[in-house]
């Protein structure tokens, strides 16, 4: 998306206050693990991996073994994830593949084949899903549904997630579609032979506090507190399940015919690869080479129609607050090309399949994974 620059970032301290306003709707579970030394060892939703040869531990067993999104939580906990964690297949998970393929010298054809099977039977002990129990905190959190316009989100205190099903959904990294087929009538699937209910039907399970429900098992999620100084910024990544340790990257690059976004470290190793949005005809990514001026996290958005081919100029500015929903979602990764930045959205389903206004845009969690791989000396490079 090409944009004007959120109201902060890195490189700009004097502002980065305005876009780390504390959040009135945290939830009251995380300012309590604040005050009592900022720890997050009882977060009852993060993953328990199993040791080398032992079993995991994730509740009753599946109805399914799901081998497409087992390769999925693995590949995401490895730096190569596929966006939504959705069991199928695709360009997400054939760029994922790929990039696995790559750091480990195999060939490199996004296919599960032998070759690649045997390099990540290591973490077969990783079952796709496992069965958690929604907090009985998130009741304390608002859910409503936003106005469509930007008048009407300007005005409201963020642009949070609209219903519980959502806040899950983007927790675990898939989408609440997907969450109604593992959980069919609101149960976890499981061996008794129960079926998923058909798109759009009444039988689609509601979420609700204290239920237990199957989730796709996603990992790094260890959360070291004392490291997050930005108090905001560690709900997030708690809330989208992101773990507070990430390689450093010295070079990106972004390649706009292939959808993708690798990372590189400073011994030129790919540490991770991510499916990204980019560009369209009428705003496409400046090909070229740049570089990470600093990182905005959780930013008010300052919505400028001068800026958007498909917005009337007659139209307003207007502020947004911060918020996943925001349209830059809850990073802007800002660049020393004017306007441009890498950044999260409010939509993950749509990320490797739409356009953006000119940016790079990822699922929050990825986007929220690599802002703490960046500095300010990260090269950037976008390709065709």
């Amino acid at each position: 998306m090409r944009l004007p620059l959120p109201f902060a970032a890195l490189a700009l301290p004097l502002l980065l206050t305005a876009a780390c306003i504390a959040d009135p709707e945290a939830d009251e579970s995380d300012r309590r693990a604040d005050a009592a030394g900022r720890n997050d060892a009882a977060d009852p939703l993060a993953a328990r991996d199993p040791a080398p040869g032992e079993t995991a531990d994730v509740g009753p067993p599946d109805a399914e073994p799901r081998p497409l999104m087992q390769a999925q939580v693995v590949l995401e906990r490895l730096g190569f994830g596929s966006g939504i964690i959705d069991g199928a297949a695709g360009k997400g998970l054939e760029n994922a593949i790929r990039g696995f393929q790559e750091s480990r010298g195999l060939t490199v054809n996004g296919e599960l084949d032998e070759p690649t099977r045997a390099a990540l039977a290591e973490w077969d002990n990783i079952p796709a899903t496992r069965v958690v129990t929604i907090p009985a905190a998130w009741s304390e959190r608002r859910y409503e549904t936003l106005p469509e316009d930007m008048a009407g989100q300007a005005k409201v205190a963020r642009l949070g997630y609209e219903s519980l099903a959502e806040r899950l959904a983007e927790r675990f990294h898939t989408t609440p579609e997907v969450l109604a087929r593992l959980n069919p009538g609101g149960r976890p699937a499981g061996p008794r032979g129960e079926t998923a209910p058909s798109p759009g039907s009444a039988a689609a399970p509601q979420f609700a506090p204290g239920q237990q429900v199957r989730v796709p098992n996603v990992g790094g999620d260890a959360i070291d507190a004392a490291s997050v100084d930005n108090m905001e910024w560690l709900a997030t990544l708690r809330s989208l399940g992101v773990g507070s340790e990430q390689p450093r990257v010295a070079r990106i690059r972004v390649d706009e015919s292939e959808g993708w976004l690798k990372a590189f470290d400073a011994d030129d190793r790919l540490v991770a690869m991510f499916t990204v949005t980019t560009g369209s005809s009428n705003d496409p990514l400046p090909i070229g080479d740049w570089q990470v001026k600093g990182v905005a996290y959780n930013p008010p958005f300052a919505f400028d129609p001068e800026l958007f081919w498909d917005v009337p100029d007659s139209e307003d500015k207007q502020r947004l607050p911060p918020g996943p929903n925001s349209p830059v979602g809850v990073v802007w990764i800002d660049l020393d090309k004017e306007h441009y930045g890498i950044h999260g959205t409010p939509a993950p389903e749509a990320i490797g399949r739409s356009e953006s206004h000119g940016c790079v845009r990822l699922t929050n969690w990825d986007a929220a994974r690599l802002a703490q791989m960046v500095s300010g000396t990260t090269k950037v490079e976008f390709r065709e």
